[in-house]
């Protein structure tokens, strides 16, 4: 350690510029999101802490100041460079769902992408970022203070930077591995530790993954599986969406006019099926979709593990399998759902941020659903899985006039308190984007002539001050509310697989169902049979059962409820 130099005086402005120069790699990008409402300012405020950590040897050694900075540069400088690069292409912050789409990718692929995405604006970015960043580094100085205070400020940057981990140990109470991965998310916005955080969290979630999915290739196939449509070309569409109510959709009746497009299709097509009383079984999506694509429900919860899932199912009956996804793709959570993308055919991920909570819109799914309707496979199946009405809500609708739309208590049938418009004005534009992205796919999928039908459900429900007294915000299983849970569900059908397959559905549309009974539903409008298909359990069939729609967490020993015995 350097003695402090009684003849070198301390300056403001040399500090200043050091400061900058630490910070520039991550917090430009980072404010460039705050500031353009991609995302929040937590990512900046991260990046401003974990940034400093590099001001500590300087302080120590100013001396080597101009060797410490350039080697910073180098380093962390170059790499910044992706994150940079992959935000100006795809508008999305690198995470380790990068990773996991570069491992699916070959080289042809990648030379495709370099062709197409080195223009001349990447170029343009990515010189005048390194200028300012040479700019930066030429008016770096030594700065030179006591060495008391080159102990305190260290200290307390250490301090501030390991906070995170404590508070989880202390306050809330986490285990150890708990904390540290909290920590680690909290350095995610900091280079070099986005790219070491996110290859660590791809590599662990991936042999996760790779063991739940090579489990489910040992189980058996279905038993006595018939296609009752034979060889027929046919294209199959599931939408699964996210988070939105139907109590919050004007076709069921709200008071707002939150779907408008859906509405006028109807009216266009009276062969639209619009299910009423449709609930989820699970108020966070793993959970249901755990049930809904699989034979497990709440009374048997693990028999996703057991069974064949729909995408199997599908594939055993000879269809070719496509999963076209806007969620992220390999957070800790998400890893499910890659699970389930990863047992179809092809995939199309196109979320690869690594923040939920930034601009991703739905009609990303647009393209791929095209390029994958042109596919010359004659039996296709084909899943959508949507963003939704996610929170956090503004996020999920561009900030236009059309979509924009609701702005004052216009509407609101009951008392609602100030602070809670913003909110709850934003949720019901993001279900009028909403209604707009799945009338969009609808239509595609009618103008396309393609032989089939397009099934459209919620994986939940998302309570936005909807129950009395007005006070609830999002979901919470063990105080459930009805909002929670009552989730869209509509079907339509082409006219030639109509003219094949005469129903009396409209007459179904009251029936109380739960999505966690999907895949019988699914297997009977698909014409498929085999041993573990029960028709009771489908809601378009003749023989359907009205049973009880628990709700819960089935690993509770008293975690089920009957849903209608829930209070409004």
């Amino acid at each position: 350690m350097q003695k402090f130099n009684q003849s070198a005086k301390f300056s403001w402005s040399n500090l200043i510029f050091i400061i900058l120069f630490f910070c520039y790699f991550s917090c430009a990008l980072q404010f460039y999101i705050a500031l353009s409402g991609h995302s929040n300012f937590i990512g900046l405020r991260d990046a401003i802490i974990y940034s400093l950590i590099w001001l500590i040897p300087v302080l120590f050694f100013p001396n080597y100041t101009r060797k410490i900075t350039a080697v910073y540069g180098i380093i962390v400088g170059g790499l910044s460079l992706i994150s940079i690069g992959y935000f100006v292409i795809y508008r999305q912050e690198f995470s380790q769902s990068v990773f996991f789409v570069m491992a699916e990718s070959n080289f042809n692929e990648s030379h495709e992408f370099i062709q197409q995405y080195l223009n001349w604006k990447l170029v343009v970015i990515l010189v005048v970022y390194i200028l300012i960043a040479i700019y930066l580094w030429k008016k770096v100085k030594p700065v030179y203070v006591k060495n008391g205070t080159k102990w305190i400020v260290s200290m307390l940057i250490a301090i501030y930077a390991i906070m995170p981990l404590v508070i989880s140990l202390t306050v809330k109470k986490n285990t150890f591995e708990e904390a540290y991965k909290h920590l680690l998310t909290r350095m995610e916005t900091t280079v070099p530790w986005q790219l070491i955080n996110s290859y660590i969290a791809y590599r662990s979630q991936l042999s996760s993954m790779e063991d739940i999915l090579n489990h489910l290739q040992t189980l058996p196939k279905l038993e006595n599986l018939t296609d009752a449509n034979g060889d027929t070309p046919r294209t199959l569409v599931l939408i699964i969406g996210e988070s939105t109510t139907r109590n919050r959709m004007g076709i069921y009746g709200y008071g707002r006019d939150t779907t408008p497009q859906i509405e006028q299709f109807k009216k266009d097509n009276p062969d639209l099926f619009v299910f009423n009383d449709v609930v989820s079984s699970r108020p966070y999506t793993i959970e249901i979709l755990q049930q809904a694509l699989t034979f497990a429900d709440e009374r048997h919860p693990d028999l996703y593990l057991k069974t064949p899932s729909l995408i199997y199912l599908m594939k055993q009956a000879g269809y070719k399998t496509f999963w076209i996804t806007n969620q992220q793709t390999m957070t800790e959570r998400n890893t499910m759902l890659t699970m389930f993308s990863k047992q179809a055919d092809e995939q199309f991920y196109m979320n690869n941020d690594r923040n939920q909570s930034s601009r991703q819109y739905d009609e990303s799914v647009f393209p791929p659903f095209k390029t994958v309707l042109a596919d010359p496979a004659e039996k296709k199946f084909i899943v959508i899985h949507l963003l939704g009405t996610h929170m956090k809500y503004e996020f999920r609708y561009p900030k236009d006039g059309e979509h924009d739309r609701f702005r004052d208590k216009t509407g609101v049938t009951y008392p609602l308190d100030d602070d809670k418009l913003d909110v709850y004005n934003s949720y019901d534009n993001a279900v009028s984007y909403n209604d707009y992205v799945t009338t969009t796919l609808f239509k595609m999928f009618k103008q396309s002539h393609e032989n089939g039908f397009i099934l459209y459900f919620s994986d939940h429900g998302e309570d936005v001050y909807q129950t009395p007294p007005h006070d609830v915000l999002g979901r919470n299983e063990k105080a459930p509310t009805k909002t929670m849970y009552t989730v869209p569900f509509m079907l339509w059908q082409s006219p030639q697989w109509r003219a094949t397959h005469p129903n009396n559905y409209q007459n179904y549309v009251d029936r109380k169902y739960s999505t966690q009974d999907l895949i019988h539903t699914w297997s009977d409008l698909a014409g498929l049979s085999y041993n573990l298909y029960e028709p009771q359990k489908s809601i378009v069939n003749p023989n359907f059962h009205q049973s009880t729609r628990w709700i819960g967490d089935p690993y509770d020993k008293n975690g089920l409820i009957d849903f209608d015995k829930l209070s409004h």
